[in-house]
């Protein structure tokens, strides 16, 4: 085996060794050396790494036509990053996503892989800083203050693009599996007792309107992350950027991205603003928890096969017990559900994080990053998974639905309008102690003629709102 190649480079501290075929230089190699906390890797999510070479393309084109960087070093930055942005050299990108430092060893990692990609792209070598400087050409008129935070956000309403299509096919589905069961009669229940009624079709058709909100509440809060504060550097001040950076940078970042980034107003105060990112997290909560009700109720539904609700068939997807033979257990609406408790868990993480942001910067933003970054993975995984191994296989039990609805007592509700609640609430109550059926119950008491009873429990005026006249 051949001993492995390093090239010396230098920094504040010191000397350090870099694998000499590495694009990255010496800040990211102390960033690999520092950071062993999440061993998730920059590298891991495409949409992160592809960001950040937008965010240094959209620098680079303003600062060439500002007259900062001359063509042939805008040029090379320019290709290096566009080849970043087509999915090349993200190798070069192994910082743990967990790190301190605000986000520098991110920036400093772009800096150097683009650096020395752009000074192999102009002939020279690896290294040979003295013709393109990470710091002072692909960091100019920049910051990791306002790098990191743009990239974030970038990443985030790219990442959330993939999340909403996924959710759309969940919608799908739903409203596929709605319309199979429009006719199939059941009980509905509130506090887990026997309500009025409905159709499994009306169940699941609801499950599909009550998510198609989330991409409304999703696509409103995404548009916060719009607002960028390139061109604000350290503080917002806009130290070492020349005039006019700001603007024409989110500009150029819209063009390349077709996204609509606007220059905050104050670039002090949306320096170290993180309201945005507790707002889209917030966001991804309320879509985590109402996906987590959907699959207690497929659960609950699926309860069995003999002493539980038994309403509906979850594809079996593995053996359910080790030691108990023929059970199938839910998994898949199972480990959906841990999901969404990581992601409710990472709003948390969101919210101490915005909080803790002192003076001029908020430090904390790394693992605001990977908390989002995170959620968004595992949500939009876990709904695929869903849909797949789960949703499009349910089928419904048609005759034991029927037979709840005929023996329950839920349906008294239905002869409110007829013969009183009071005297509903007594047929109940009979029906209850005698284990007899409330049809039988009315007509020997003759509360109701055979047809008006039977035009009252008619499933189609029991599903939905209809004429009636009081006794």
């Amino acid at each position: 085996m051949s001993e492995e190649k390093f090239r010396v480079e230098s920094d504040l501290l010191g000397e350090l060794k870099v694998p000499a075929d590495a694009l990255y230089g010496v800040q990211t190699q102390r960033g690999i050396n520092n950071y062993h906390i999440s061993r998730k890797k920059m590298r891991d999510y495409p949409d992160y790494v592809i960001a950040i070479a937008y965010v240094k393309l959209a620098a680079v084109q303003t600062n060439h036509t500002l007259g900062v960087i001359n063509d042939e070093i805008a040029g090379a930055i320019s290709q290096a990053c566009r080849e970043i942005i087509d999915g090349k050299w993200h190798e070069n990108f192994p910082i743990d996503m967990m790190q301190g430092g605000a986000g520098t060893s991110v920036n400093m990692n772009a800096n150097e892989v683009i650096a020395n990609r752009a000074l192999e792209i102009m002939g020279h070598e690896k290294g040979d800083y003295q013709y393109c400087l990470p710091n002072d050409h692909c960091n100019c008129g920049q910051s990791t203050n306002d790098v990191y935070p743009t990239t974030i956000r970038l990443a985030l309403i790219r990442m959330n693009k993939s999340l909403v299509a996924s959710l759309t096919g969940l919608i799908s589905a739903l409203r596929y599996k709605a319309e199979e069961f429009k006719d199939i009669i059941k009980m509905g229940r509130t506090q887990l007792q026997d309500a009025v009624p409905m159709t499994s079709g009306q169940e699941f058709n609801a499950y599909a309107n009550n998510l198609e909100e989330e991409i409304l509440n999703l696509e409103r809060n995404v548009k916060l992350l719009h607002e960028i504060n390139m061109g604000g550097t350290a503080i917002g001040t806009g130290l070492n950027a020349v005039p006019g950076f700001a603007k024409l940078c989110a500009a150029n970042l819209s063009k390349l991205t077709g996204e609509a980034f606007v220059s905050a107003a104050d670039l002090v105060e949306a320096t170290p603003d993180t309201g945005a990112y507790v707002s889209y997290s917030s966001a991804l909560k309320r879509l985590a928890v109402k996906i987590s009700k959907m699959c207690n109720d497929f659960r609950l539904m699926a309860s069995g096969p003999r002493c539980g609700l038994n309403e509906i068939n979850l594809p079996p997807r593995a053996p359910g017990s080790s030691i108990m033979p023929g059970k199938v257990n839910p998994v898949i609406p199972e480990v959906v559900n841990q999901v969404c408790f990581k992601v409710i868990g990472n709003d948390t993480t969101v919210c101490f994080a915005a909080e803790a942001g002192q003076l001029q910067l908020n430090v904390m933003e790394p693992v605001i990053t990977e908390a989002l970054i995170e959620s968004l993975t595992w949500l939009k995984n876990a709904i695929d998974t869903l849909v797949e191994e789960c949703i499009l296989g349910i089928t419904v039990n048609k005759e034991r639905c029927y037979e709840m609805v005929k023996n329950s007592i839920g349906i008294v509700t239905a002869l409110n309008p007829y013969i009183g609640y009071k005297t509903c609430t007594k047929v109940a109550k009979e029906a209850l102690e005698t284990n007899r059926s409330v049809y039988d119950i009315v007509l020997e008491k003759n509360l109701m003629s055979k047809e008006d009873l039977d035009n009252a429990l008619d499933p189609k005026n029991m599903l939905n709102p209809h004429k009636f006249k009081t006794k």
